[in-house]
């Protein structure tokens, strides 16, 4: 039997704290990247506050989500994108972000989407 291999799209938009999402964005992510699938985790809006640097989360008693951020890449999820508009009207840039990602426009997120097979929308 052959198994085929899928393109699934994870735009993950919200802080990393205050909600579920980013927490079930992710762990979709990584359990799809599992089944050997390709991954595709896209962070707009305000999801790019997700990859910050120095998270701690202690004091709300929650796990900091920078952390489980880094296990992307053991998982196989090693195309990560960032919205360049998000970005930019943060005040952030790469070097404020955990990991290595790439730097995208709009249009370059729509054919993300377009070329997937299915997309996740947290």
């Amino acid at each position: 039997m052959t198994r085929s291999c899928k393109t699934f799209t994870f735009l993950s938009r919200s802080a990393p704290y205050g909600s579920n999402r980013p927490q079930l964005c992710l762990d979709a992510a990584l359990a799809t990247a599992v089944f050997e699938q390709t991954v595709n985790y896209v962070f707009v809006g305000d999801g790019v506050y997700q990859l910050l640097k120095d998270q701690n989360a202690e004091g709300i008693r929650s796990k900091t989500l920078g952390n489980a951020m880094q296990t992307l890449e053991l998982y196989g999820i090693e195309r990560v994108f960032v919205d360049e508009e998000a970005l930019s009207n943060r005040g952030l840039t790469t070097d404020d972000l955990l990991l290595p990602v790439a730097i995208v426009g709009s249009t370059d997120i729509a054919e993300l989407l377009d070329t997937s097979d299915y997309v996740f929308n947290l």
